[in-house]
């Protein structure tokens, strides 16, 4: 157990092995806490720029968007973006409409139009758009269209209250039951535009944390993309890496687990929110062969890998059981702790 920030029973909350805790000595923590008055970090702290993270979509309603995803129309017309491919990743930001009570009900959020398109220098572009905050990412998984991957984005930053920017990258999913492997593909061919987007925003010298939430098909993207990462930036690039959380992960476990050693000690970054009963995946092992997916192996399993696991069997109460970190708020707040304490 990991005190204070274990999940909320049943959850059971595991850190890697060997993790170690230090006190700040009293002097520093007196020194960091008069910073603004006395100054005790002398000519160095003018060095480090704040991180201003107090914006959230209440503030500002607008996700920040990374796409390889082909453009509908110019200038842009709804659904905005198709599942075709686009040859190079796109930048836009979203502007959303916040809920509102009426007398037929609540309203959802929605997308009230895209626009700040950039098609030539989207990397460079989302990251001065993140420039001074805290960013959280999401990734999508199977069968998604542009404005469902928006709207589990909005759900899961407001779900958990994240008080930075939010972002979305979205790569052409067909969006239909028949299309995994089309899908699968489609994903991995992501994988260096993602790479040149999270570059872009480690180097961004007043950027924030990186912080990452990944859904099923995903995560098999992210955690590619992540060792492509530390192999070209090194460990410069990864420390800008917060959380990882990976939902419901649609991933060979032995490809799971050979992805985190290329990770090494970065891969106690990830969180795993697994469920021995989610259906989606079962259905993914068989037309892999039988071979488990990393989202549905037992948690001792998964323990031994090095990564924090939450094993949310116990929370499914649906059919599916793919999305309880969207779909329960107990689940939801595993992401919100992770993030809390990378």
């Amino acid at each position: 157990m990991i005190g204070s920030n274990t999940a909320l029973p049943p959850f059971r909350l595991l850190a890697p092995s060997g993790s170690m805790f230090f006190s700040i000595p009293r002097l520093a923590f007196v020194c960091l806490a008069s910073l603004a008055l006395s100054g005790c970090l002398g000519e160095e702290s003018a060095l480090v720029s704040p991180v201003s993270s107090q914006v959230g979509l209440a503030r500002d309603p607008k996700l920040l968007v990374a796409t390889t995803r082909l453009p509908v129309g110019d200038p842009l017309r709804k659904p905005w973006f198709s599942s075709e491919r686009s040859p190079d990743m796109i930048f836009a930001e979203a502007r959303l409409t916040p809920p509102s009570d009426s007398l037929i009900g609540r309203s959802d959020w929605s997308i009230a139009k895209v626009d700040h398109v950039d098609r030539s220098n989207a990397a460079q572009a989302f990251a001065q758009a993140a420039f001074g905050h805290n960013l959280l990412l999401y990734i999508h998984g199977y069968k998604e269209s542009f404005e469902t991957a928006a709207t589990s984005t909005v759900d899961l930053s407001e779900g958990i209250k994240f008080a930075g920017v939010t972002g979305l990258f979205t790569w052409p999913s067909a969006a239909s039951t028949f299309s995994y492997v089309a899908d699968r593909e489609s994903a991995m061919w992501s994988r260096d535009s993602l790479e040149d987007l999270l570059t872009a925003i480690a180097k961004t010298p007043s950027g924030g944390r990186i912080h990452i939430v990944a859904h099923s098909m995903g995560t098999m993207l992210t955690l590619e993309t992540l060792r492509m990462l530390r192999a070209s930036g090194g460990e410069s690039a990864m420390d800008r890496i917060g959380a990882v959380v990976l939902a419901a992960p649609d991933i060979d476990i032995d490809l799971f687990a050979r992805g985190l050693e290329r990770l090494g000690p970065d891969a106690k970054k990830i969180t795993v929110i697994s469920s021995t009963n989610d259906r989606a995946l079962a259905v993914s092992s068989r037309l892999a062969g039988g071979i488990i997916r990393a989202g549905a192996a037992d948690r001792e399993r998964l323990e031994s890998l090095g990564v924090r696991v939450a094993d949310a069997s116990e929370f499914g109460g649906g059919i599916i059981n793919h999305d309880l970190f969207l779909s329960n708020k107990e689940v939801q707040q595993v992401v919100k702790r992770a993030i809390e304490r990378s």
